[in-house]
Formats: C-alpha cells, structure tokens, sequence
C-alpha cells in the first residue's frame, strides 16, 4: 500500500527538478556576464572616441592626453 500523499510525489519531483535547471542557468548565465565584462575592457570605446577626435584635428594632443589621464583616473 501506498502512504498519505505518495500519488503527489511525481508532480513535485517534475517542479523540483525545473526549478534546480532553472537555478543553475541564472548562476552559468550571471558566470558568463561577469567574465565578459572582466575580460573586455570598459573604456575602449571611449579611447576610440578620443583617438578619432585627435585625428581629425578636434583636439590637440596636450588636451587629448589629459582626457586619456582622465580616463584612466575613472577606472
């Protein structure tokens, strides 16, 4: 014979598990997240910025090293 509330047990189990799949995409997705974000740097699109101005005679390069120091400083 079966116990008081063993006919449940299977529907349980099939929320349990989604739930433990569901918690282990939110940790592998927010592991992807940082990792990408520690490898690729934050700045580099301003630097790019930075550069293209220098180039096309924007700024000169006393004022495009101190934005650059400033950059830096930022980090």
């Amino acid at each position: 014979m079966m116990g008081p509330g063993s006919a449940y047990m299977p529907d349980y189990m099939g929320w349990m598990m989604f739930g433990t799949y569901l918690l282990w995409a939110v940790i592998t997705a927010l592991a992807v997240f940082v990792v990408v974000r520690l490898v690729r740097p934050a700045d580099s699109g301003a630097k790019a910025i930075l550069d293209a101005r220098l180039a096309r005679g924007e700024i000169d390069a006393e004022e495009y090293r101190a934005r650059l120091t400033l950059l830096g400083a930022s980090r």
